[in-house]
């Protein structure tokens, strides 16, 4: 594995651990919502199955490049394909949520990958959330998922690392800058004039 895509091991974990609590299964229609380092990590993965229906589904209509090079299909939130066994939502907005809600088919599941911080999060409970008994299930990589219960921390980024052999994990990392260049490119960075899902430092050496 080149060592420039090392630097994608923790967000690959964390879809790793992300996919033994979703427990998706073959021919499973599966949506992930947010298509940002982690979320495309999970897509990244899911493309791995035999028989799934996978689309990432994003606001930005540039993360269509990202799903093709993955192998997945992309759908802007307004256009994306509903009647889904599993959604994973990783946009960390209230309305990503409420959508991957939406797209899941009768006693579907959405798995939670988003950090929220101290901000409350509305959701559509009362609609048919329960008559067509839905789930919502949170998943968090600060512990190994239960269904790995045997396995420990580093055998989870051991797994990792030997998923990252895959070249096509490439298509994370949309620019690379020197360290030194930093007090330029990270307000660049922050407008958004650098387009970036992962911009990568290099520390050059004498």
């Amino acid at each position: 594995m080149p060592a420039g895509r090392a630097v994608l091991a923790g967000t690959v974990e964390t879809a790793v651990n992300a996919l033994w609590d979703a427990a998706p299964l073959v021919g499973d229609r599966i949506a992930v919502v947010g298509g940002g380092m982690v979320g495309s990590s999970v897509a990244a993965l899911l493309a791995r199955f035999p028989g799934v229906r996978v689309q990432l589904v994003d606001a930005d209509p540039a993360r269509a490049k990202t799903a093709a090079a993955l192998g997945v299909g992309f759908a802007l939130p307004a256009d994306a394909l509903g009647d889904c066994d599993l959604v994973v939502h990783a946009s960390a907005t209230e309305q990503g949520l409420g959508r991957a809600l939406e797209l899941l088919r009768p006693e579907g599941t959405v798995v939670e990958l988003s950090w929220y911080g101290d901000r409350k999060v509305s959701l559509p409970l009362g609609e048919a959330f329960h008559s067509r008994r839905l789930t919502l299930r949170g998943s968090q990589v600060g512990t190994v998922s239960p269904a790995r219960a045997h396995l420990g921390y580093a055998d989870r980024l051991a797994l990792a690392l030997d998923l990252l052999t895959d070249p096509a994990f490439d298509a994370l990392v949309t620019g690379e800058s020197a360290f030194d260049d930093l007090p330029d490119v990270m307000p660049r960075l922050a407008s958004g004039e650098i387009p970036a899902l992962c911009h990568r430092l290099r520390y050059d050496t004498p």
